[in-house]
């Protein structure tokens, strides 16, 4: 299976960053991981509603052009399905049984993902009602898929 994060923007922190190489590393006992980032649009100060719609547009253009045709896409958002590491354990086993050997992930931009990326979407995943900052965010997915897979595997893991 082959598992892709496609994310708006860099992450600055260096912490961050290490979290993320340290679960990517992780990962790679369990799956191929790729981290595809596009460019982010800086939302100026007092941005109105049509500027904020095109920000996310110009974001939503350069992500829909990294997602492979065959991928199955999940959207991170606030309003999408909240599951637990249980379940969605279970939904990385159905999808490989399925036969799904691309899952493309997708954590958007500040201010959320563009109406086009959300439709093209087989799946909408929420952590939260919570807004978490979208760098923390890459953290958190993967060490939610690393939990799923050493689930799926009976290896223990903390609670």
């Amino acid at each position: 299976m082959k598992i892709t994060l496609i994310c708006a923007g860099r992450i600055r922190e260096s912490f961050l960053r290490e979290a993320v190489e340290e679960y990517t590393k992780r990962l790679s006992r369990y799956c191929r991981m790729e981290i595809l980032e596009v460019a982010d649009e800086k939302t100026p100060e007092g941005a109105s509603p049509a500027q904020e719609e095109g920000i996310r547009e110009k974001e939503g253009e350069r992500i829909l052009k990294k997602i492979p045709e065959d991928a199955w896409v999940i959207t991170l958002e606030i309003e999408g399905k909240k599951m637990n590491s249980l379940s969605f354990a279970e939904m990385l086993q159905r999808l490989g049984v399925e036969g799904k050997s691309q899952i493309v992930f997708i954590i958007g931009g500040s201010l959320g993902l563009h109406t086009a990326v959300r439709r093209r979407a087989d799946f909408a995943l929420s952590f939260s009602d919570f807004t978490f900052p979208h760098q923390l965010m890459r953290v958190i997915l993967l060490e939610q898929i690393y939990r799923g897979f050493r689930i799926l595997n009976g290896e223990p893991y903390h609670k």
